[in-house]
């Protein structure tokens, strides 16, 4: 029982074998997939793909390189959508200072602003962080206790796992954990508290080891389980079965 707490298949990189892919998933023990949007049109595309399967869940925000499109519309569109029985987390958002295709002053006006829908709603949020710890936990430190959510594709040292667990956050890895020379990455996945870790692909990128430099999809998160469970020294079944409860906790699906 795996679950990709981080996937974008509603993106036209699957277009032509989208159910393929889910089908994959299944096979691979992968029972449920949450699809994130980003913007407007992929936060509308993760809605519509999950209301036509089973196992799949979406959450609607608008990334930090947009953030200058997040318009009173948009936010209201947001907030519609965050009354759909599928839509269980509001993301991805957060800062990313390392492309900076929007101001830093404008991805933090707009970060704020997605929070305050968070804390209204009481959903828990996905959590974008590039380049940027030094404001986003501070951010997210203002608020302890009242919102809660992950670090997805989690980056940060020991350390800085640390600090955002303390203020109630998950961490989200992926397929970075795999690759020989992500020596930091794989002592954070070894040392996350066991009831605040969780796997997922970030597809179409960021594909495992065995895969990289190609496309990503859900079935691969089986790899990122199976490094953790490595450097944990446990089973798959394991690690499958804390993060599936922990994802299931979080986000307060059956």
């Amino acid at each position: 029982m795996l679950i990709d707490s981080h996937a974008h298949i509603q993106l036209n990189q699957f277009n032509k074998d989208r159910d393929a892919v889910i089908e994959r998933a299944h096979e691979a023990g992968v029972t449920t997939i949450l699809i994130i949007g980003f913007d407007l049109e992929t936060s509308l595309g993760a809605v519509e793909l999950a209301d036509n399967h089973e196992n799949l869940f979406a959450t609607v925000g608008m990334h930090p390189h947009d953030a200058k499109k997040l318009t009173p519309d948009v936010l209201n569109t947001f907030r519609e959508l965050l009354n759909h029985p599928k839509v269980i987390a509001l993301g991805e958002i957060g800062l990313d200072y390392y492309r900076n295709l929007s101001p830093p002053d404008i991805q933090k006006d707009a970060f704020e602003k997605q929070l305050d829908i968070a804390e209204e709603f009481e959903m828990p949020i996905i959590v974008h962080n590039r380049d940027a710890y030094m404001d986003i936990l501070p951010i997210l430190e203002s608020r302890q206790g009242q919102i809660q959510g992950v670090l997805h594709c989690f980056t940060g040292d020991v350390e800085l796992m640390q600090r955002s667990v303390e203020i109630g956050f998950h961490i989200g890895i992926g397929g970075i954990v795999t690759y020989p020379n992500a020596k930091e990455m794989q002592v954070v996945a070894s040392k996350v508290p066991s009831d605040r870790l969780l796997i997922e692909t970030d597809c179409p990128w960021l594909a495992p080891q065995f895969r990289r430099g190609k496309r990503n999809e859900p079935s691969y998160v089986r790899a990122v389980a199976e490094k953790i469970a490595e450097l944990r020294n446990t089973s798959i079944e394991t690690i499958g079965e804390i993060t599936s409860n922990n994802f299931r906790s979080l986000f307060a699906t059956d």
